[in-house]
């Protein structure tokens, strides 16, 4: 498995984790951190993982804005928790991380549903991440960061 693809996996479990626990990203993501320096059985959080967790979390409100404002159907409290998790992740990446490519950030997503969510997420995940894609450009116009707000 690619380091980023693997990278890309353990973040979206800390953004599950911490949905479950009804907790901070944050603060999963410290635990995560402590275990792996802790446990020899752990492995340790790579960079890109921390990366993607601490952007996810200096844009959740704007991120959940635009999953709740796009996907049709579906408020955020009703979607599986699995979808609205790689949706958070693959919305932060695709608006703001601007090295990967888009196709790459929309596969990823895609394959993180085929492997953690229903038949029907993949198609889901993919439909909403590429209007995303298509709206990019403005997206990040009248963006406020978390820390901001």
């Amino acid at each position: 498995m690619a380091a980023r693809n693997k990278a890309r996996k353990r973040a979206f479990q800390i953004l599950f984790e911490a949905d479950q626990r009804g907790t901070s990203v944050q603060t999963v993501l410290a635990d995560w951190i402590r275990h792996a320096r802790t446990d020899d059985r752990q492995p340790p959080v790579s960079e890109y993982t921390m990366q993607l967790v601490e952007g996810y979390a200096q844009y959740t409100a704007r991120i959940d804005e635009l999953i709740s404002t796009y996907a049709v159907g579906w408020t955020l409290d009703r979607m599986p928790v699995v979808d609205r998790n790689i949706l958070r992740l693959g919305a932060y990446e695709l608006v703001w991380e601007d090295e990967t490519p888009d196709a790459v950030v929309i596969d990823e997503a895609v394959q993180l549903a085929k492997e953690f969510s229903t038949d029907d997420s993949p198609a889901f995940v993919n439909g909403l991440l590429g209007r995303f894609k298509e709206l990019k450009p403005s997206l990040r116009r009248g963006e406020q960061s978390t820390t901001e707000a």
